[in-house]
């Protein structure tokens, strides 16, 4: 029976459970790939193909999920694997999918060209269904469906993504926005979700997704059996498979009409849910938990957002976080600026990689003692994402709901035989996980800022950067210090582009020194030469005089092009500041 009539009848179609952590459970088998296998023990991937058959699946997977990226050898691989599990299904009368797992992220091959190029030998075989698998993101998955029905009209494609139990990606991605717009592509079949978590996890996680967006496409859920452990040297799965079976059962009855087992699921998985299966066909039971339900949004007050909103403009005042625990010449500065009329206080994150007070905590402490709307920077170095979750679950606690998202200085050279700089993704893929925590405990959504460099000699490649920043959720953008013709230039451009707030940066230069240093030790300021020659022989006084009258002046030929502006405190100098603001006001 055609695949898509048989889904049609109402029944499950279950798949085999996980070839990779099986063939390493065999004995002499832990350290290696099964994929290889397929060309040197073929005899063996056959023997687990069929164990799975004869527990009751009638869907297997080809041994290909990693075949590799040497085109050469993946295609051997390939085509080995296709003869094993076609001529292993062929007694059962088992559907056999072709296998594809992430597109690897090394080698520079865009990974729509690597689907492509390994869905090609798989239909050369004469396979006609595909699951692509474990997926981080839908990066290149369009291009593969489109290339599929393109190539074969009656191809079936199912995709699964991998999440972890709060419902993201490794790649920080939502699984309910990446299950919304892959079930929204015409060219693919069934969607759903494999790996990473555990049944109940992904039990809990498909009671929460809209079902209305398969639009008829099947629900696909294949998960662990639990999760890892290691014993001696070996990673094991102790999840065991009655337990397993009766959650597939409720994970059936939450709409998956696809079902079948991840890492650790061994053939007695799969036959005690092909029992379970039975049983529920036979007698079906009502959902055991009711579906759940999205955070209610709830809106907090963020003065700073309800101003730009209203296209009033702001002034953000940045101060650097104390190198000690002595918080009170801070705060009095906060208040100063407070009281001098600014909108914001900013904080950076660790500037320049040496430790400072966290921003965040500093931030609470703002919102807290001073009402001042802080904006904390956040960055991507030292945190992985489960980290920054929790970060910023207490920041919304804390009613802060204003961030700048930027990947972060690395540490400086001389320290770094001892600290690590730690780097697990960017400033664009962290905008993307933040913009999808409404979907993922959050009530309260934050205002996204990024930083966007215009003193940049590729301003070009700047802008698109900052473009890509939007689509990841940036509602606004803080900009490098202008104090050239150039960087007034590409703000223009920038306002002309970007669909975001822009606060234009304004950093007082107060020394001939000071400006010395800007243009040789500061990335991505530009001090241009006629006005470092200005504070040459300058005092104090005539000096801070001269970074009043400068500031004032570059603040006002930005004001066409921008929202508000993003002042910079020249060494802890919150008088100067306000002697600006006060001018601007």
């Amino acid at each position: 029976m055609k695949i898509r009539s048989y889904l049609k009848t109402g029944g499950s179609l279950l798949f085999d459970g996980a070839m990779g952590t099986y063939y390493a459970s065999r004995p002499n088998r832990a350290e290696a790939q099964c994929e290889p296998a397929n060309l040197d023990r073929p005899e063996e991937i056959a023997a687990i193909h069929r164990s799975y058959l004869e527990a009751g699946c009638r869907a297997i997977r080809t041994n290909t999920f990693d075949a590799g990226t040497d085109a050469g050898t993946a295609r051997r691989i390939i085509e080995a694997g296709c003869r094993i599990a076609l001529e292993a299904a062929r007694p059962f009368g088992a559907y056999v999918f072709a296998d594809l797992g992430p597109a690897p992220r090394e080698g520079g091959t865009a990974p729509g060209s690597f689907y492509r190029r390994q869905a090609d030998v798989f239909l050369a075989q004469g396979l006609t269904h595909f699951i692509v698998e474990t997926l981080p993101t839908d990066e290149g998955v369009a291009e593969l469906a489109r290339h599929l029905k393109a190539l074969c009209p009656e191809a079936f494609l199912l995709v699964s993504f991998a999440v972890a139990p709060d419902g993201i990606t490794r790649d920080g991605l939502s699984g309910r926005t990446l299950f919304a717009r892959t079930a929204a592509l015409d060219e693919v079949d069934a969607v759903g979700f494999n790996c990473v978590s555990g049944p109940h996890h992904l039990l809990e996680f498909v009671r929460g997704l809209d079902l209305d967006a398969l639009g008829g496409r099947a629900l696909s859920v294949m998960p662990n059996a639990g999760y890892p452990t290691v014993l001696g040297r070996r990673v094991v799965y102790q999840g065991g498979a009655d337990y397993f079976a009766a959650q597939m059962a409720d994970i059936a009855r939450s709409g998956a009409v696809i079902l079948g087992g991840c890492c650790g699921t061994r053939p007695q998985h799969i036959a005690r849910t092909a029992q379970a299966l039975r049983e529920l066909t036979a007698k079906p039971a009502a959902l055991s938990v009711q579906p759940r339900t999205k955070p209610e949004a709830r809106p907090g007050q963020n003065r700073l957002q309800d101003k730009l909103t209203a296209g009033k403009r702001v002034i953000a005042v940045e101060l650097d976080p104390p190198a000690d625990d002595q918080v009170d010449a801070f705060m009095e500065r906060v208040r100063a600026l407070r009281d001098a009329g600014a909108d914001a206080v900013t904080v950076a994150d660790c500037p320049v990689g040496r430790p400072r007070a966290d921003s965040s905590l500093l931030a609470c402490k703002i919102h807290r003692e001073t009402g001042v709307e802080p904006l904390p920077h956040l960055t991507c170095r030292d945190r992985n994402l489960n980290a920054t979750k929790a970060l910023l679950l207490g920041l919304s606690m804390e009613g802060v709901h204003n961030v700048l998202l930027v990947t972060g200085d690395p540490i400086p050279t001389q320290d770094r035989d001892e600290v690590k700089s730690v780097f697990n993704f960017n400033s664009r893929k962290l905008m993307t996980y933040v913009s999808g925590l409404m979907d993922h405990g959050l009530s309260t959504p934050f205002q996204i800022f990024g930083a966007l460099n215009l003193n940049a000699v590729n301003f070009a490649k700047q802008l698109e950067l900052a473009q890509e920043k939007e689509a990841c959720g940036a509602a606004g953008f803080l900009t490098q210090p202008v104090h050239s013709p150039q960087a007034l230039e590409n703000l223009k451009l920038a306002r002309n582009t970007l669909k975001g707030k822009i606060l234009g940066g304004v950093f007082p230069i107060v020394s001939h020194r000071n400006a010395l240093f800007l243009n040789n030790e500061v990335a991505g300021v530009s001090v241009p030469e006629e006005i470092v020659r200005l504070y040459e022989g300058k005092s104090r006084e005539e000096a801070e005089a001269l970074a009043v009258s400068l500031s004032v002046q570059t603040a006002r030929d930005m004001a066409a092009y921008t929202d508000g502006w993003y002042l910079m405190t020249p060494f802890r100098r919150v008088s100067l500041i306000a002697r600006i603001m006060a001018e601007l006001r």
